[in-house]
């Protein structure tokens, strides 16, 4: 067991201050009555040396009293080691006004080492017995901090926090070993821009969504009684009262009425459908019925659910490395995943007295395809500032730029989207509506013009075959596990091969671009209330949207020039009442 000292008063303060500021790195962690920043207070705080740890128990301490405390965990040095950092930087932020920076997240560093897998454990006692052989008694840790403290939750709270400083020096040998310093580093600079985010929410109109919830409901039961008018078999597919039914959630069911009316479906995958809707109105009808339920499903009366009623704002959970390729992902709602229909995003509006500044990176993944690639024709078009799927178009089609016309752009563009994911001439056929022979002969032509796109993409892929994983402009590594005797997984890793560093390097910019753009708000009435891939939500008294509108564009591009240097990033900013581009 650790000795720890235990203060209850504030006398002590200065001193352990000035102790803790002497070290390279110190542990840092808390102890919550809950989980719920807003409603939730912090009972203890644990901060540990190489020699000490000292334990503050903050319902005798003065808020007044923690300056001391406040400076040490704000400054450069030392740096503050903690496990799952965005849950304690909440707390500390919220009820203290700490903002805990730099920091050692542990749990974010054995993310990285895991190289993509997401289902390793990662919490504190995982880590102490994989790196550390050493077993976490965690059984208090649903103790209740709220009532006495006793020696055994104060020893444990003790060990928390002493553990993490050793834990922080076996995980820096790995990630010197997976060549993860930058990718590191990224990431635990992002750490206080996300407990920031998840902290300010993001504001939903509650009428608004109300009234788009009961028109959607409306739309769904009259597009639902049509449908099952248009498919059902008037031989067969009757209820007991001789209603038309069909179960419109069965494929093989809908597939099968498609084939009755004439429509020669393959499956009912809405890439297939796609092909067919602007032909066979029930078709069309389909897809949006599906579209409606999804959202309904979703979202629907659920979303109002989530309106914090301390706040009146929604606050999603926002996981760092959410997928392989490092990107985001959220829940408790997936705010990432609104669909971008502008009735919809519509409901997510600024409160009285301030604007939203929606800004996204303009075509950000074909700009790094071009960095990587160093293709002749792509960087030429992006140097002259011409519309990439214009000017691909144009090569293709063989006519002047200006003849291009929107169905040809459209080509263009699914071609250069959708060959970065590893898509295949069956799915490109689907998508623009073409025979099989003709999609194998644009993505002929396609790659006649984008020799360097061709060999880059070829390499990647058989680099992700030949040694096992791939990496990001900065690093960060996904591993692949896969039977190189089984065909089909390793076409499955080819694809992947292609997109992850891309990807990947994507989402390593918008993370360096939250952080920047976190710095350069400080001082500022404005804060950013969501990130989703490539875009940047953030709300600001109106009286200052156009500064930071400048600003936040300025420091994206500033984040994406640290890793495309060959080709102009442009970003597209939008001042706006609610959540709309």
């Amino acid at each position: 067991m650790r000795p720890y000292r235990l203060i209850q008063a504030p006398e002590p303060l200065g001193e352990i201050a000035q102790r803790l500021s002497n070290q390279r790195a110190i542990g840092v962690d808390t102890e919550t009555t809950g989980l719920d920043p807003f409603t939730s207070r912090v009972r203890l705080l644990q901060l540990a040396s190489s020699e000490d740890v000292f334990i503050l128990d903050l319902f005798h301490l003065p808020v007044g009293a923690l300056a001391p405390i406040k400076r040490v965990l704000e400054a450069e040095r030392p740096i503050k080691v903690l496990h799952h950092a965005k849950f304690d930087i909440k707390m500390l932020r919220h009820h203290f006004g700490i903002e805990v920076d730099p920091v050692f997240d542990t749990m974010l560093a054995s993310q990285l080492i895991s190289a993509g897998d997401l289902n390793q454990r990662q919490g504190l006692a995982d880590l102490a017995e994989r790196y550390l052989g050493r077993r976490l008694d965690k059984t208090l840790h649903q103790s209740q901090w709220a009532g006495p403290l006793t020696p055994a939750m104060l020893a444990y709270a003790a060990e928390d926090a002493a553990i993490l400083l050793p834990l922080r020096q076996r995980l820096i040998e790995k990630i010197k070993e997976w060549q993860l310093v930058r990718v590191a580093k990224l990431e635990f600079d992002c750490v206080l821009p996300t407990a920031a985010m998840e902290l300010a929410g993001l504001y939903l109109d509650r009428d608004c969504w109300q009234r788009l919830i009961e028109r959607l409901e409306g739309e769904r039961h009259r597009l639902e009684a049509e449908l099952k008018r248009a498919l059902a078999s008037p031989e067969h597919d009757r209820d007991l009262f001789g209603e038309a039914s069909i179960n419109l959630n069965s494929p093989q069911q809908v597939r099968q009425a498609l084939l009755r009316l004439g429509i020669p479906v393959a499956n009912t995958r809405e890439l297939e459908l796609g092909s067919f809707a602007e032909r066979y109105p029930v078709v069309a009808q389909l897809i949006r019925y599906r579209h409606v339920q999804k959202l309904l499903s979703a979202y629907g009366r659920s979303l109002l659910e989530h309106i914090h009623p301390v706040t009146g704002r929604i606050h999603a959970d926002f996981r760092q490395i959410g997928t392989p390729t490092g990107r985001f992902s959220c829940s408790g709602p997936n705010i990432q995943q609104v669909p971008n229909i502008p009735e919809v995003r519509a409901c997510f509006k600024a409160p009285p007295g301030r604007k939203l500044v929606v800004a996204d990176y303009s075509q950000i993944e074909l700009c790094i395809l071009a960095e990587f690639s160093h293709d002749a024709r792509m960087v030429e078009a992006f140097l002259g500032g011409v519309d990439l799927h214009r000017s691909t178009a144009s090569l293709m089609f063989n006519v002047p730029i200006d003849s291009v016309t929107k169905e040809q752009r459209a080509v263009a563009k699914t071609l250069n989207y959708g060959l970065l994911y590893g898509m295949g001439t069956q799915a490109l056929a689907a998508r623009i509506g073409t025979t099989l022979s003709e999609a194998e002969a644009l993505m002929k032509r396609y790659f006649s013009i984008y020799q360097g796109v061709a060999r880059w993409l070829r390499a990647a892929a058989d680099t992700a075959v030949s040694v096992g994983h791939s990496r990001t402009h900065w690093g960060r590594v996904w591993t692949f596990r896969f039977d190189p005797t089984d065909r089909k997984q390793v076409d499955t890793v080819r694809r992947l091969g292609k997109n992850a560093p891309i990807q990947g390097t994507s989402a390593d910019i918008l993370k360096r671009a939250m952080r920047l753009v976190y710095e350069a708000l400080r001082g500022r009435d404005a804060r950013i209330v969501n990130s989703i891939h490539d875009e940047l939500v953030v709300e600001v008294d109106r009286a200052i949207a156009d500064e930071v509108a400048e600003i936040v564009s300025q420091r994206m591009v500033a984040a994406a020039q640290e890793f495309i240097r060959i080709v102009p990033v442009t970003v597209d900013v939008n001042v706006a009442e609610a959540w709309i581009k």
